[in-house]
């Protein structure tokens, strides 16, 4: 069947006679409107050509230097790398990181002002849709083997077995997956979590050597820089202590004990919110910004944002590593305490009780409210690690909206972003999913969840990355890879950890299946192996309480394999073919929320454009909700401090992204850094002041800070700055310094990416709160062994102005809708 796509470009392509090029677009004017066209299909493999006049473009970048576009945002002829086209229609695509690869660049014509692409719309391969079959080509003669009486499951295992054949590099390390060479540290540490610490030991450990430096995890490049915008790097943790747990080395112990100590500590220093007991970053693995934030955030509202996935995984790294540190003899209580205050912080802060289970993120700059989208994997971690008790745990599963395919990796979906994370199904979320349906005891959560990982590897005959949430194909995704190394481990956990039940603890291996009913049946596992000893474990029935459990044919009281066990034997676990706990699950249709409120200040009048679908409006100010309205403008209070953020909520009950946080207050201080540091000479433009001052590792790393205020108290202080050491959304260079306040020690500031090159443009950087006591201050801006970035050669940004703005004490008020 030939695939087809709808066309509305007008008069520029309507059938019966297409066109094969478009009126000449001009670059930065909103196109006028289309003329009348009749609604039909494109012809696949369909060549059309697109027109750009660049004009303007070109003549600012002559006359002036820059272009300025349609929102004020200035280009400068130094950053200018082309023009590029983007579009949701294949061959186009959202991928703006990735354009130039996709081979979407516009080229000059004959017409210096004019440049042009040619695309082929609508592509189709035969090939494509021809028949596959998977025939196993590869020896895993040496890996368990799995048998039940389902063959479909069978094969897929297998498959699984050889495609992690497949993805041991010629140097020992797990690749990522068929299109993704390298290691990545989230990627092979969620893997190795899930099945390679016991599959591939040595491989998951060369692998997790090489996301190391300086005696610390790297966090790989990312959002402004990578860490600690991105802050996910404790995954590493998981990984590192579940192959310890499988294989008992104490050297392996003794290599990643300091590693995770001196990584957790320099965390804990630099992201740690004492107000709400979280850490501070990036979604965990969701590092894509359009994908899960709204637009208006950016890498200072992302390093500032407290995530729950992230967090769920800051809290399990922390009891690790009180639990080697017992194991080590050394000092333990003070990671112990860390873990909970966490898990207190998450449970305060993050989970819903209306909704049934925690919120996406913490977001809003000085005052934080949730973003109440559902996040899987942050979830589903939170139910693994006991983040909620067991009773929370439950609803938790039960109350998690699932779609069709699976379990979307958030939910609701947001306007108009392609399916990537937005929109899309992951196997290995699912997989961890999974596994948390298992551990609350939800069978029919668990049962939609195994569909939705063996419907898409039996579909697609391997395990791809992801897939559309909407459609359930691969295809369509922005990116995407068969072959993909937490895919599969996922794939294979379903057997290790869920049919099989096996849990590595420090004291051996704990087994509890949880098998529904409908997968009823014996299956078997053969040589599998555990430190000194082997086993051949078979599990009959379905349910998920054991009524025998039996080890070389004795009964035993307890399902349980001690970690000094040696030899080979033989494991049987009847299960009582019970019902599970009674619980439900919550199917739900895509559903896409309403776009950002969009909102403008006219005096102390906020106004928004009414938003099609919005049944209210609600209003927020200071991080609480003050209210709810029909209208399109809110009269602000007066006085004090204020940060006031609008959702829209729709006929379902789903509140849309906050609109960017609109701060009044009602004094500032405004400080010129260079006279606390010698001024750069750059020929850099558009500061304030005489100036700005570098910092560097070779220049000003401490600067002292003179603020004279007239009353003690708390302040927002924050800096204009520009770090130019790369794009906002890759590379790894933000910049890091530590703040102290008459000589008490108040965190850091970052200084994320901002441009692709240093040019002297400023943008503002986290709001910092600190408090000030009357008269004379000593603010010092210091450079610390903790903030070295995951370049460590390179940490600069360029400082114009230091900010303070008075935080008075809010009281609560009724607005005026």
């Amino acid at each position: 069947m030939k695939k087809t796509t709808n066309c509305q470009l007008g008069d520029h392509c309507h059938n019966p006679r297409w066109k094969s090029h478009s009126q000449t677009i001009k670059f930065g004017e909103k196109p006028g409107q289309l003329n009348s066209y009749s609604p039909s299909f494109l012809d696949t493999n369909y060549t059309f050509t697109f027109n750009l006049d660049v004009s303007d473009v070109l003549t600012d970048f002559e006359n002036q230097g820059f272009f300025t576009t349609f929102d004020g945002t200035k280009i400068a002829k130094a950053d200018f790398k082309g023009f590029y086209i983007a579009g949701n229609a294949e061959p186009l695509s959202w991928d703006f990181v990735n354009l130039a690869n996709k081979g979407l660049l516009l080229k000059p014509t004959a017409d210096p002002n004019i440049y042009s692409i040619t695309v082929r719309l609508n592509p189709y391969d035969a090939a494509a849709g021809e028949e596959k079959k998977w025939t196993l080509t590869e020896d895993i003669s040496t890996k368990p083997k799995y048998k039940s009486n389902i063959p479909l499951i069978d094969a897929l295992y297998n498959l699984s077995l050889e495609e992690a054949k497949k993805n041991i590099e010629l140097d020992s390390t797990l690749r990522t997956g068929s299109k993704w060479a390298g290691v990545w540290t989230r990627d092979v540490s969620y893997s190795t979590y899930l099945a390679f610490a016991h599959l591939e030991p040595e491989a998951a450990k060369i692998s997790l050597r090489k996301k190391v430096k300086r005696g610390r995890i790297i966090q790989d490049t990312g959002s402004g820089g990578a860490w600690p915008i991105s802050s996910d790097r404790t995954t590493w943790c998981l990984a590192a202590w579940e192959i310890y747990l499988y294989t008992g080395d104490e050297e392996w112990l003794n290599e990643i004990y300091p590693v995770i100590k001196n990584t957790l500590d320099d965390d804990y220093k630099t992201l740690y919110n004492t107000d709400y007991q979280l850490y501070m970053g990036e979604s965990s693995f969701l590092d894509w910004r359009e994908q899960t934030y709204p637009k208006w955030m950016d890498n200072k509202d992302i390093h500032a944002s407290l995530n729950l996935g992230t967090n769920a995984v800051h809290y399990q790294a922390h009891k690790i590593l009180g639990e080697m540190s017992k194991i080590k003899g050394e000092p333990y209580q003070i990671y112990i305490d860390r873990a909970n205050a966490i898990r207190q912080g998450m449970q305060k802060h993050l989970y819903q009780p209306d909704l049934g289970f925690f919120a996406q993120y913490l977001y809003g700059r000085t005052s934080l409210i949730p973003s109440k989208k559902f996040e899987a994997l942050g979830n589903a971690l939170a139910v693994l690690f006991d983040v909620s008790d067991k009773d929370t745990s439950q609803k938790v599963i039960s109350s998690a909206p699932l779609t069709e395919f699976g379990t979307t990796c958030i939910y609701p979906q947001i306007q108009d972003i392609p399916p990537y994370h937005n929109n899309a199904i992951w196997p290995f979320v699912q997989g961890y999913w999974n596994l948390a349906s298992a551990k609350a005891g939800n069978e029919k959560a668990l049962e939609h969840g195994l569909a939705s990982i063996y419907r898409a590897a039996g579909l697609f005959l391997t395990n791809y990355e992801n897939m559309v949430a909407s459609t359930g194909d691969y295809k369509g995704t922005e990116i995407n890879s068969d072959r993909m190394l937490w895919s599969m481990a996922a794939n294979m956990a379903m057997i290790y950890r869920v049919f099989m039940g096996i849990h590595f603890q420090s004291d051996g291996i704990h087994f509890n299946p949880c098998i529904p009913k409908a997968y009823d049946g014996e299956r078997t596992l053969e040589n599998f192996k555990y430190r000194n000893a082997t086993f051949d474990i078979t599990v009959i029935g379905y349910g998920n309480t054991i009524a025998s459990f039996t080890l070389d044919g004795k009964e035993l009281d307890k399902p349980f394999m001690h970690k000094d066990a040696q030899g080979k034997h033989t494991i049987k676990i009847t299960l009582q073919n019970n019902e599970f706990t009674p619980s439900s699950i919550h199917i739900v249709d895509n559903h896409v929320a309403l776009s950002t409120p969009l909102v403008s200040q006219q005096d102390s009048m906020l106004i928004w454009e009414p938003i099609n679908g919005a049944k209210k409006y609600h209003i927020y100010d200071n991080g609480t909700l003050i209210g709810t309205t029909k209208n399109t403008r809110f009269i602000c209070p007066t006085g004090a401090y204020h940060n006031i953020m609008v959702t829209a909520e729709d006929s379902k009950g789903y509140e849309s992204f906050s609109s960017e946080p609109t701060i009044r207050y009602a004094k500032s201080i405004v400080l010129e850094m260079e006279a606390f540091a010698p001024k750069a000479s750059y020929p850099f433009t558009n500061y304030n002041g005489d100036g700005f001052i570098e910092i560097s590792l070779q220049k000003n790393k401490d600067i002292q800070i003179h603020v004279p205020v007239n009353e003690e108290g708390d302040y927002f202080l924050d800096m204009r700055y520009s770090n130019g050491n790369g794009p906002w959304n890759t590379d790894n260079k933000c910049a890091i310094r530590s703040i102290s306040v008459n000589e008490t020690y108040a965190g850091v500031l970052v200084f994320p990416q901002n441009y692709a090159r240093m040019n002297g443009r400023t943008g503002d950087i986290p709001i910092k709160k600190v408090h000030l006591k009357k008269g004379n201050n000593l603010v010092r801006l210091h450079f610390e062994d903790w903030n070295h970035n995951m370049n460590v050669d390179d940490n600069t940004a360029m400082i114009d102005q230091m900010r303070l703005v008075w935080e008075v004490k809010w009281r609560k008020m009724i607005p005026t809708v």
